[in-house]
């Protein structure tokens, strides 16, 4: 007996309608937009520039916009003001200084050398100068305040800096300091505590010296009577020299004061007086010629 055996042919029966399930590497996959599988550009760069041009356009702007508006705003200057007590120096002095500065504008004037220019003038100690908004300039002067002669030549202020006016004839009146050119603060500060402990006594300065050695020398300004007594002083302890000075002078030359041409307080523990009159000398020669 024979048998025939059917081969089942594709497409036909139930089974023809499955479809194979893909397997392994062969799976199908949703693909990405490609927006997105693109890479992103970076900002970072164009940031790092972007600042640098803004500032350096804002500055161009503000510029342009001052060179606009300065035109407007720096006007000549219509006021000058001068401040400050005025003994010495004359307005119309400083106006005259000051003139070739003021046609500048406001924003223009050499202030410093404005300044410079008053302080140039001998009785001109300190100047400030400063604008003020709109269109003015305030100036404020403080003049020397002359203490002493210094020498024949200048004057000193209460600092014991030396200026020097062309009319110092106008001050022989002041008292009168010698010294190196380098010692002139320490004759001005020697002279004021000297002048301080010789008030009370009734004495004042006529002339202080300092000589090259260090010795000082100080010479009183005359009495009613025309008489004046020099003190030497020597080159050391000159508060307590004239300390003790005090203490004799108090008990005993007050009396015999307008007899006295000369004081050494030189010596450790006592002085020496040199008499104008040798026949005074006799009467107090003990009590004043040496105290222990």
């Amino acid at each position: 007996m024979s048998i025939a055996v059917r081969h089942p042919q594709p497409g036909l029966g139930r089974a023809t309608s499955r479809k194979p399930t893909p397997r392994g590497a062969s799976r199908m996959v949703a693909r990405e937009p490609i927006s997105v599988r693109l890479p992103r550009p970076s900002l970072a760069g164009v940031k790092r520039m972007l600042w640098p041009l803004m500032l350096l356009g804002l500055g161009f702007a503000s510029y342009e916009l001052g060179q606009r508006l300065l035109p407007h705003v720096d006007r000549p200057i219509s006021q000058i003001g001068v401040r400050g007590d005025l003994s010495y120096v004359s307005r119309e002095s400083v106006q005259r200084r000051i003139e070739p500065f003021v046609a500048a504008s406001f924003f223009n004037v050499d202030l410093d050398g404005m300044r410079r220019e008053l302080e140039s003038m001998p009785w001109i100690a300190r100047a400030e100068v400063r604008r003020v908004w709109p269109d003015q300039v305030l100036i404020r002067l403080d003049e020397q305040l002359p203490i002493a002669r210094w020498g024949d030549e200048a004057l000193l202020n209460n600092q014991g800096l030396a200026f020097a006016p062309t009319e110092l004839m106008h001050y022989q009146h002041l008292p009168k300091l010698y010294g190196p050119a380098r010692s002139r603060q320490q004759v001005m500060q020697q002279y004021q505590m000297l002048s301080q402990m010789l008030r009370p006594l009734g004495f004042s300065i006529a002339s202080l010296e300092l000589r090259e050695r260090g010795s000082w020398f100080v010479r009183t300004a005359p009495d009613a009577e025309g008489n004046s007594v020099e003190l030497l002083l020597g080159r050391d302890h000159q508060m307590e020299k004239i300390r003790r000075f005090t203490t004799v002078y108090e008990k005993s030359l007050k009396d015999q004061i307008a007899n006295i041409a000369r004081i050494d307080l030189r010596y450790a523990n006592g002085l020496a007086v040199a008499w104008r009159d040798p026949v005074a000398a006799a009467a107090t020669a003990n009590d004043a010629v040496r105290q222990n």
